[in-house]
């Protein structure tokens, strides 16, 4: 789970109560797109996160279609979601919906998801913090930090 996409997202039942503002604003952009008669297509690789977003539309009573590992019968949540004017949402987890879709009838595309992959957050983490004191050295120096700094350090600073 990522926290980037909503606080406390390893405890949902909080987060129902609490919101994130990510999740705030995913909806308050659902209800702009599906106001004015488009479909949208919400994708997420935390099914968790898609579930939180599926009990919030639940409790304003709008419709939609899901689909993620556990979902039976695919290609009749697809074609409910291509054909049925008043559905406007297709929540999907990224792995399940990875391959062999065609969902031509979304307008808008969501995706609530970091820009990196989980798995590496640490690795990134840390090179923002290179990244930051790097900048922090050479902004803050007053003479001459620029001919302490290596060439591998001011590659990764540029990377």
């Amino acid at each position: 789970m990522h926290p980037i996409c909503a606080p406390k997202l390893d405890r949902p039942l909080r987060l129902t109560v609490q919101g994130s503002s990510k999740v705030d604003l995913l909806l308050e952009q659902l209800e702009e797109v599906t106001g004015s008669g488009h479909k949208a297509l919400v994708f997420s690789q935390f099914t968790t996160l898609l579930g939180i977003v599926r009990g919030l539309l639940d409790a304003k009573g709008v419709r939609y279609e899901y689909l993620d590992g556990s979902t039976k019968n695919r290609q009749a949540r697809v074609d409910r979601f291509q054909t049925v004017p008043d559905c406007p949402l297709f929540l999907i987890s990224l792995k399940a919906g990875g391959v062999g879709l065609n969902l031509t009838a979304a307008d808008y595309v969501f995706l609530l998801d970091p820009w990196w992959n989980p798995a590496v957050e640490e690795r990134v983490l840390e090179l923002q913090q290179r990244k930051r004191d790097l900048a922090d050295a050479i902004l803050g120096a007053a003479n001459g930090a620029l001919g302490t700094i290596g060439r591998e350090e001011l590659e990764a600073l540029l990377a």
